[in-house]
C-alpha cells in the first residue's frame, strides 16, 4: 500500500547499529526500533529512499560494535549517508567516557563504511537509469554552467542540460546515467 502523502525522502539519523553504543550515546532507541520504523516506512511506500547520519569510533566502540554498523547500513540501504568520526565536545558526558578510540582505527572505520555506502548508492543510482523522475530545478550545475541541477522527490540531485528559465520550476527528466552522489539526464 503507497500512501500518497508520506514523503517520498526521509533523514532518519541512527548514529550506530549497536545497542550497546546507542545506550551510552543515550538516544533512547534501540537498533531493532530504528529497523522496525525503516520497515514499516517502507511497507507504506515502497519507493521511499533513506538519509541518514553515522558516527564511527565513539568511545568504546569494539570491532563487534561497528560490525553491527556496518550490518544496519547494509540492511537499509541508504540512499544516502552522512558519515564522520566522533571527536569529543567540551562539557559533554561523552566526552568524559572511557576507552576513546584511537584516531587510526576510527579512520580506517570511516573509510570502510564509506566505501561500503559509495557502493550501495552507485547501485541505487544505477537503477534509476532510463526512469522518468519530476525534478525540482534550483540552479546551474556547479559541474557545468550550460547545464541545470535539482532534486528529484526521493532528495536525489540531477544534473541535466536546459533552460536558466526553469529554475523554480519542475520538470520530467529521463536519467541517463547514475553516479555516486548524483544522476545525469535529459528533459522529456
Amino acid at each position: 500500500k503507497d500512501l500518497e502523502k508520506l514523503c517520498e525522502h526521509i533523514h532518519l539519523p541512527f548514529q550506530s547499529g549497536s545497542n550497546r553504543i546507542l545506550k551510552l550515546m543515550n538516544r533512547g532507541y534501540t537498533r531493532e526500533e530504528y529497523l522496525d520504523k525503516i520497515e514499516r516506512l517502507k511497507e507504506l511506500k515502497p519507493d521511499i529512499s533513506f538519509s541518514a547520519d553515522v558516527i564511527v569510533g565513539f568511545p568504546g566502540e569494539s570491532e563487534e560494535d561497528f560490525s553491527q554498523t556496518l550490518d544496519l547500513i547494509q540492511r537499509v540501504q541508504f540512499d544516502q549517508l552522512y558519515s564522520f568520526q566522533y571527536s569529543p565536545r567540551k562539557g559533554t558526558k561523552a566526552a568524559l567516557l572511557p576507552d576513546e578510540v584511537d584516531p587510526q582505527t576510527k579512520n580506517k572505520r570511516l573509510q570502510i563504511l564509506q566505501a561500503m555506502q559509495r557502493k550501495i548508492s552507485i547501485q541505487k543510482n544505477i537503477e534509476k537509469e532510463g526512469k522518468v523522475v519530476e525534478v525540482l530545478v534550483e540552479g546551474r550545475s556547479k559541474n557545468d554552467i550550460n547545464e541545470l541541477t535539482g532534486r528529484t522527490r526521493g532528495n536525489k540531485i540531477v544534473n541535466f542540460p536546459g533552460k536558466i528559465e526553469w529554475i523554480g520550476s519542475i520538470k520530467k527528466v529521463k536519467i541517463t546515467k547514475g553516479y555516486a552522489n548524483s544522476l545525469r539526464g535529459v528533459l522529456v
